[in-house]
């Protein structure tokens, strides 16, 4: 019986315009310990059970046709470190993603635990630093606040990839679930 490795996600959104370049699967992990003032997903910050799937049931239940690469978000999402690696290696190597991956920590602290870094490989776009209420992105560039910054760990995007058509979108889903995500500190759900 294969190991496999358990994911509390708080939401997919199958396909996003504003959470990096190109059509994007967007996975947000549940839980953050950094709570930062007016985060964009404060519902996410609790360390609570919300939804458990392994690596496999996100691509089966969510068809990446015509997706360019996945978006990891949170929550803080190396919060799960094993479970971020497992989930970021079989977007890359095996449905050939691109991954982006926006985190509180800094690359700093990733490189410094081991633990974490083993998901470096397997990123190509890391967005990092908490997010500071007092220093927001007011241009289309995909991140919340001024101080958090790209490192570019591969060469298959630049920064002006990440200028992107809007700042949030408002998702419509089956039976009328609405959804929002981006980078907006208007309320909306994440359900």
């Amino acid at each position: 019986m294969k190991n496999e490795i358990i994911i509390n996600i708080h939401a997919v959104i199958p396909a996003s315009r504003v959470n990096g370049p190109g059509s994007r699967m967007v996975v947000y992990f549940q839980g953050c310990s950094r709570r930062c003032a007016l985060c964009f997903n404060p519902e996410t910050h609790p360390f609570e059970q919300r939804c458990l799937f392994t690596v496999e049931e996100i691509f089966a239940t969510n068809s990446v046709d015509g997706i360019e690469g996945i978006t990891v978000s949170g929550g803080e999402p190396f919060a799960q470190p094993g479970a971020l690696a497992a989930l970021l290696k079989e977007a890359r190597l095996t449905h050939g993603l691109s991954t982006v991956v926006y985190t509180g920590f800094t690359l700093e602290e990733v490189r410094s635990s081991r633990e974490l870094r083993s998901s470096l490989p397997f990123i190509d776009v890391l967005i990092d630093g908490p997010y500071d209420e007092t220093r927001p992105e007011e241009t289309l560039l995909a991140r919340g606040s001024t101080n958090q910054g790209f490192h570019f760990l591969t060469d298959r995007y630049r920064l002006e990839d990440f200028y992107l058509p809007g700042k949030a979108e408002i998702l419509i889903g089956p039976g009328g679930v609405v959804r929002g995500t981006g980078f907006s500190t208007l309320p909306f759900p994440m359900k």
